[in-house]
């Protein structure tokens, strides 16, 4: 049996693409992106490419937040509804924020097939698997209220469900032909290797420290420089740090683990989502599942194991791998990792305009991978001489989160109930 490590998958098979050169000194750019996700990255290959000159500052390294670390699902639509977008937002914005999202995935193959980014991109679909009764009629409504609005989605039951999940487990599935998987951590280099092709500057392990209006627009500062910029896109999500932003009271954060196998082969292992989709199913704390292209088996649910020792997660990954995939016997797991979701209590983004020049974004409730490309790229527009009808969403006022902490303590703690009791097999 392998050690169980904790390193993140994603980063482990992906080589940097981009130096990791700190800020110094004074800098001056037409655009200042804070946060080299992929909002900030998708939103530097178009402005460069509409002549604007960029620099770009990271915290920490390229992909080392949400964006690097995330399942890899290339979704369409938000978390909830698209019913219940149009009835949150009213039928104008929501409808708008339903087709832009439910458009997204096509957006970011797109954007891989342009730039050749090499990341395991496959355009194959999901599945939202149903674990009981409740979860079928969720599956039916969405269905629905997808076919509705003439998306690509397809109920999938009885022998063609087990076929295309690999399991007898589930009872029926939603295939979402709109969608896919990549690596993240490899979209997300592949991303900052555009920024520098284009002429982009991209600083890493350079956080913000400071950020005031200018005569000449704003001014970014770091421990060892500043940029002086004209406008400003801060797109730090879940990983916002600092009291230079009121950015990081517009949401809470919640967790997400995974756990990857070593490489499995056979026929057990191939029966295992046999047609390269990415699932999750419709538990409230969710179990998600996938395999990588060397054959990994890769399980996530909300929550984090980074504070939990190696036989809670062994634990934890064998009984969900045993009860939807018992066949593969015993599986050895090779590694772990955690990250953050910015979440709102509607589970829905916000964008903000707190300042001319200065746009900012949060919230996108783990749909970072197709939310993230398609706001980068809205935001570039925005800023090049675009109006707000060219956002998926309106701007919206800084409303912030009440008690985010405690929000964020309640949820992890429920969580963290919820897997000691999967481990004990009290549920599942």
């Amino acid at each position: 049996m392998s050690e169980l490590r904790q390193e993140c998958l994603w980063e482990f098979v992906t080589k940097p693409t981009a130096t990791a050169q700190a800020l110094a000194g004074e800098h001056k750019t037409d655009v200042c992106v804070i946060g080299g996700g992929i909002t900030g990255l998708v939103a530097a290959i178009h402005l460069l490419e509409q002549g604007r000159s960029v620099v770009l500052l990271e915290a920490h390294g390229i992909g080392h937040g949400g964006s690097g670390r995330n399942v890899g699902l290339v979704n369409a639509g938000t978390w909830i509804r698209p019913d219940d977008v149009e009835s949150t937002l009213g039928a104008k914005h929501g409808g708008r924020l339903n087709t832009v999202l439910g458009e997204a995935p096509a957006q970011v193959f797109a954007l891989i097939e342009r730039l050749g980014i090499d990341c395991q991109a496959q355009h194959k679909g999901t599945l939202h698997m149903a674990h009981n009764a409740t979860g079928i009629a969720d599956l039916q409504a969405r269905h629905e209220q997808w076919r509705r609005r003439g998306a690509q989605v397809e109920l999938l039951t009885g022998a063609r469900c087990e076929e295309y999940c690999g399991t007898r487990q589930i009872a029926a599935a939603l295939l979402d032909h709109r969608a896919g998987t990549i690596n993240p951590m490899g979209y997300t280099q592949g991303l900052a290797a555009a920024v520098l092709r284009l002429g982009g500057r991209v600083f890493q392990q350079s956080a913000v420290t400071g950020l005031a209006r200018s005569a000449d627009g704003w001014r970014v500062s770091t421990a060892r420089g500043a940029v002086q910029a004209g406008q400003v896109v801060i797109s730090t999500g879940a990983y916002t740090e600092g009291d230079w932003t009121t950015l990081s009271k517009q949401f809470f954060r919640g967790y997400y683990y995974q756990v990857a196998s070593k490489p499995l082969q056979g026929a057990a292992a191939e029966r295992v989502l046999p047609h390269g989709q990415g699932s999750w199913d419709t538990r409230t704390v969710l179990s998600s599942i996938r395999r990588d292209d060397q054959g990994r088996l890769l399980l996530g649910s909300l929550g984090r194991v980074d504070n939990k020792p190696a036989w809670f997660i062994r634990r934890w990954a064998d009984r969900i791998q045993q009860h939807y995939y018992p066949e593969l016997g015993k599986v050895d797991w090779d590694m772990h990792w955690t990250g953050c979701i910015d979440f709102t209590p509607d589970h829905l983004m916000r964008l903000f305009e707190p300042a001319p020049g200065l746009v900012s974004v949060t919230g996108y409730n783990g749909r970072g991978n197709t939310t993230g490309t398609v706001v980068g790229q809205a935001l570039a527009q925005f800023l090049n001489g675009g109006t707000v009808d060219a956002l998926p969403i309106p701007f919206s006022p800084e409303q912030p989160v009440r008690a985010p902490a405690l929000r964020t303590a309640f949820y992890e703690s429920g969580f963290s109930l919820y897997h000691a009791g999967q481990c004990l097999r009290v549920v599942l």
